[in-house]
């Protein structure tokens, strides 16, 4: 009964019974190709067999015990993520959300730490989206989100995605750390270059700030590298990561240098559920796939494929679309007509596609273990789905 769940989301009218691969089946029986992944989270499809055997060995042993004690899963998926990464440390929570709320007090304590608690404040961008909760809501600064819930939690500006000039005006004595997402995925999957990470990277070296980036998203393989800041060359002080490192189990982690993280002692954060032997061994299965140079080069191709038959599509259609952007597999349709009505034709030629925030734009986001059969057979239902549109 959906009277019975808060209406926060506005569901469409279909629920889903099993899934293989890219393929999810509803329970009236109609077949869907899966170009959503749970909005970028099952990056290894539905029932993959490495993830279900993960699960239910670890599930005959333990699902929680608390981080009271050591978790010697959680122990060596830190040493996982670490020696993978920039970061010498990894805090694990249930969400991209808490990973990001992490990352903000890891910023903030560190400078608290250094007798600096002036310096707290955090310059984000634009068109940002950093999670749900009421300080990740202040941090993106969107008036949509933000509206009935009081008074923003202070401590965040807002400056013009790209502008690095306007970055470095932004800057005070209280300024700790700039935090983005390497792809804007809610604002219409908009890469930052590569030239303004570096550019960042430099003016907060140059300034003595912190340099946090959002992985929630583009993180664990999605953009065809581990983490999408390896394209730009440069690494951040914190990151957060959540939606694939689990494959479709709940978990966050926000990964930093030792340095950035040395305000955070015993007592100062925690999170009950947070690196629980079930996720840690949901992100172990992920990464033994994921974190792989062949298997990250297959992601990388097939995103080049799909992102070359999407702008034949769009020269087919420059009625219906007017851009393809993103990285990997991240991509993005700029739409010329609502959004919601592609996603709705795509769904109707059985097709999950995912919106964003921006209203324009229709993102495709497939398990990273999608088959070339599968991104086929999907771009044929969509070209129909886009066929149909035009006709109508």
């Amino acid at each position: 009964m959906t009277d019975a769940l808060m209406p926060t989301y506005a569901r469409q009218d279909i629920a889903f019974s099993h899934g293989r691969g890219a393929r999810l089946y509803a329970s009236d029986g109609r077949e869907f190709i899966d170009f959503a992944a749970g909005v970028a989270v099952n990056s290894l499809g539905h029932a993959h067999p490495k993830l279900l055997a993960a699960l239910k060995e670890q599930a005959d042993k333990l699902w929680h015990v608390s981080n009271l004690w050591r978790v010697p899963e959680a122990e060596r998926l830190a040493g996982r993520l670490c020696a993978s990464s920039f970061a010498d440390v990894a805090f694990f929570a249930n969400s991209g959300a808490e990973a990001v709320e992490a990352a903000i007090k890891t910023a903030r304590k560190h400078f608290a730490a250094r007798g600096q608690p002036q310096r707290w404040h955090i310059i984000a961008f634009k068109g940002a989206f950093h999670g749900r909760t009421l300080a990740t809501i202040a941090a993106a600064g969107n008036d949509r989100h933000l509206e009935g819930f009081g008074e923003p939690c202070g401590g965040f500006t807002q400056v013009a995605p790209g502008d690095i000039a306007a970055l470095a005006a932004a800057i005070t004595d209280h300024t700790a750390a700039v935090m983005l997402e390497p792809v804007r995925g809610e604002s219409g999957v908009q890469p930052f270059g590569d030239d303004f990470l570096r550019q960042v990277r430099t003016l907060c070296d140059e300034r003595g700030l912190l340099l946090i980036f959002d992985e929630v998203q583009t993180g664990i393989g999605r953009t065809g590298r581990l983490f999408a800041y390896e394209h730009a060359g440069v690494a951040p002080d914190i990151m957060a990561l959540a939606k694939g490192l689990g494959g479709g189990f709940p978990i966050g982690a926000c990964l930093a240098t030792a340095d950035a993280a040395a305000g955070m002692t015993a007592g100062t954060h925690g999170s009950t559920f947070g690196g629980n032997p079930l996720a840690m061994a949901a992100a172990h299965a992920v990464l033994d796939v994921v974190a792989d140079a062949a298997f990250l080069a297959t992601v990388r191709d097939k995103g080049e494929r799909l992102k070359a038959r999407l702008e034949a599509l769009r020269a087919n259609t420059p009625n219906l679309i007017a851009e393809v952007r993103g990285r990997g597999l991240m991509l993005g349709l700029v739409c010329n007509r609502p959004v919601t009505e592609i996603i709705a034709a795509a769904l109707e030629h059985g097709v999950l596609l995912v919106p964003s925030g921006d209203g324009r734009t229709a993102r495709l986001l497939p398990p990273l273990t999608i088959t070339d059969d599968e991104i086929g057979e999907g771009l044929t239902r969509l070209e129909q789905a886009l066929a149909a549109t035009s006709r109508g």
